[in-house]
């Protein structure tokens, strides 16, 4: 196989990969009844006029299984992170509670896990359709090599080997989303 499509499919791989982990970031974000600092991940707050990501404005803890607590640097800063974690719609309410600001985490309900579960799949396509979208992009430019000299058949055998990597990224995708379905399900 000449160096060309060696490179293609190793670029294949690595974006593929990024894809999967994308995926990984996103479902850590959805909430299957424990407490996690990561659920506030994409939160950004009013920090003087600029956006800045809640992780970066104070302390994100977890005290137990259904409470997330935000102590920032700044007093000042808390009804700006309320008004924040309000405004992010993620299904509950936080609460300021002297120097911290509390979001106790309501019990989730099945018909609230089901959501969460369509959400996941939804998240896991999106996923796939990233994989396939690159698949199509190496396999574009793995066609363009035939310009360069590189035979027929190597082409098919490259071709081949891109569709069983996206085959793997794709089934590795739909891992990920089970393990969280089966997470969230759990009561």
């Amino acid at each position: 196989m000449s160096e060309g499509t060696k490179k293609l499919l190793e670029e294949a791989k690595q974006t593929m990969s990024g894809a999967v982990a994308h995926l990984d970031k996103e479902l850590l974000k959805l909430r299957a009844g424990k407490a996690t600092p990561s659920m506030l991940s994409g939160v950004k707050v009013d920090y003087y006029g600029t956006p800045t990501p809640i992780e970066n404005i104070g302390n994100i803890s977890t005290p137990d299984p259904k409470q997330i607590v935000i102590q920032p640097w700044e007093k000042n800063m808390l009804p700006i992170i309320d008004k924040a974690i309000l405004a992010a719609n993620l299904g509950f309410t936080p609460k300021v509670d002297a120097d911290v600001v509390r979001i106790i985490l309501p019990p989730v309900t099945e018909e609230r896990r089901k959501e969460l579960v369509k959400r996941a799949k939804t998240e896991a396509e999106d996923g796939k359709i990233a994989i396939r979208n690159i698949r199509r992009n190496i396999n574009d430019k793995i066609k363009k090599l035939k310009d360069d000299g590189v035979s027929e058949d190597e082409l098919k055998q490259a071709e081949k080997e891109l569709q069983d990597v996206t085959d793997k990224y794709v089934k590795e995708c739909d891992a990920v989303v089970a393990e969280k379905e089966k997470e969230i399900m759990a009561i």
